[in-house]
């Protein structure tokens, strides 16, 4: 996902969350980039087109989360932010 978690808890979480929330996020980052290195060579070993075929389904599903669940937060404050999000909720 790159950098996408790190905009999110950046422009997200609370003053005072940002502390749990960056170390719980950069936990699950880790572990999933440990995840992904960790099965590619099997996953190639099956099947080449179906190691692509997955990988292009989880970018799919990335996109679909983002368009979907992610609040646009461009011009405005976090307190807004934080307003729509417990609206929301």
């Amino acid at each position: 996902m790159g950098p996408v978690p790190w905009v999110i808890m950046s422009e997200i979480f609370s003053i005072d969350m940002k502390a749990i929330a960056g170390s719980l996020v950069t936990l699950v980052s880790w572990i999933g980039s440990f995840a992904i290195s960790y099965s590619f060579s099997f996953l190639m070993d099956w099947n080449s087109a179906g190691t692509f075929f997955l990988f292009s389904a989880a970018s799919l599903v990335t996109v679909l989360f983002v368009a979907r669940l992610v609040p646009e937060t461009k011009g405005r404050t976090l307190e807004e932010i934080q307003e729509s999000l417990k609206a929301s909720a």
